[in-house]
């Protein structure tokens, strides 16, 4: 299981110490120092089974100056809103847990990041790998 997280978000925080209580084994990326790529994000939404548009934080200063108000929520504005999620790593909706079932959610609940606990893989619930400073 990896979790993408923001460590000054507190509801990363929260899903890190419900993780860490369940002793469940994961292992951390710190988004806004190491950015999904377009492919990654395109990866994690087939995952989530959502759009771009469903995972961006649309109220942040950056989407505001993007102007992603106004942005068409088609298929042929799909590429453009991944490629803003890219630039602008700080527009995505935080914590994102990919499950060992190779399903993934936001986390942005205690019963959501619970819920990735029950999609883990064989000695998933044992041990964890944290990425360094997590």
């Amino acid at each position: 299981m990896e979790i993408w997280l923001n460590p000054a978000c507190s509801k990363c925080r929260s899903a890190v110490q419900i993780l860490d209580e369940e002793g469940a084994a994961y292992t951390v990326r710190k988004y806004l120092e190491e950015p999904p790529t377009a492919d990654e994000l395109r990866g994690v939404l087939e995952r989530l089974g959502l759009e771009p548009w469903d995972i961006t934080r649309t109220q942040e200063a950056e989407a505001k100056e993007l102007g992603l108000g106004a942005w068409e929520r088609t298929e042929a504005g799909r590429e453009r809103w991944i490629a803003a999620l890219a630039a602008h790593p700080r527009l995505i909706q935080r914590p994102i847990i990919t499950a060992d079932d190779g399903s993934a959610l936001v986390g942005r609940s205690e019963d959501a990041v619970r819920h990735a606990l029950t999609r883990t893989g064989p000695g998933g619930g044992s041990g964890q790998s944290r990425g360094a400073g997590a």
